[in-house]
């Protein structure tokens, strides 16, 4: 007698939302969901410690294989001064009327080349570390912070052999000096915000890293770093002279030789320009945070 095999009819598959309840019950997430602003930022504040030891690490192999290393921290953007020097200052002209044009110029210089820097490194903060995004689980913002930080500790380098420039060329310690602290630190919050705008978006094209250098070439040339906006701009219509002068590098610029220049008096300022770095600073750091935080979950995918 033939026997009839009956195959048991298959097991149905469970639905999506006995999936999430089976999930929520155990304590499972989805990998690499975006977490809430507030937990974000929580997380970023838990792991400070490593923020602060990347951007070191970054900045100690920055120069590693050159022969007179971590000199080339102070000696860059002295170099790139005595260029501008040379071409602005001499063949232009742009020093006549500007009273202690050598330590203006090389801290406007040194004070661009910390917003510059940032935002160059921000724009390979996730495409150039996919490596260690793919790898760890931590709060992305973190790359981007740390290489702002790791701009900020070179620029304080170099800050030493910009006090050595004033006291050669005259300039005094004032007590106008302790201005540069909360200069810098609204500086910083700027940079930061605008390295996480560029981070996001080089995540997604990485070709923007080609495009920036042109990008801040002609914003540098537009922030006053060679030349006094104040001086050279009593011709032009009054609405280019207000937005050359609100332009954030040249009021961070500007805050910096205020601080600095006992030469560069305060009837060179733009009105309210505490207010104008303050608002710079907040729009840019809160906006660029909230902005990179909202692609958490895509960086290093695809």
């Amino acid at each position: 007698m033939s026997q009839v095999l009956h195959t048991p009819p298959p097991t149905p598959a469970p639905a999506a939302e006995d999936l999430a309840a089976l999930a929520a019950r155990h304590g499972l997430s989805v990998s690499g969901a975006r977490p809430s602003l507030r937990e974000y930022v929580g997380q970023l504040w838990a792991r400070r410690h490593f923020i602060s030891a990347f951007a070191t690490a970054k900045l100690t192999a920055q120069y590693s294989q050159a022969k007179l290393g971590q000199v080339w921290q102070v000696m860059t953007p002295l170099l790139n001064a005595a260029v501008y020097y040379f071409i602005f200052g001499v063949l232009l002209g742009t020093k006549h009327n500007v009273p202690d044009y050598v330590p203006f110029l090389v801290t406007g210089v040194f004070i661009w080349t910390f917003t510059q820097s940032s935002i160059m490194a921000g724009t390979r903060a996730i495409s150039g570390n996919l490596g260690l995004v793919r790898a760890l689980h931590f709060p992305r913002a973190a790359l981007p912070i740390s290489f702002a930080l790791q701009q900020l500790q070179q620029l304080l380098f170099s800050m030493a052999a910009l006090v050595v420039i004033l006291l050669c060329f005259g300039v005094p310690v004032a007590a106008s000096w302790v201005l540069a602290i909360p200069a810098l630190v609204l500086q910083f919050t700027f940079n930061a915000g605008v390295s996480m705008v560029v981070a996001r978006l080089g995540a997604k094209t990485p070709d923007i890293a080609q495009l920036m250098p042109f990008v801040l070439r002609t914003w540098m040339y537009v922030s006053g770093v060679m030349w006094s906006i104040d001086k050279l701009t009593t011709k032009e219509p009054h609405i280019v002279r207000v937005l050359l002068e609100l332009n954030p590098a040249a009021v961070y610029i500007d805050l910096m030789r205020f601080a600095l220049i006992d030469s560069f008096h305060a009837d060179s300022l733009p009105p309210h320009v505490w207010a104008a770095a303050t608002g710079w600073a907040l729009l840019a750091g809160v906006g660029g945070f909230i902005y990179f935080w909202k692609a958490e979950e895509t960086y290093g995918r695809g």
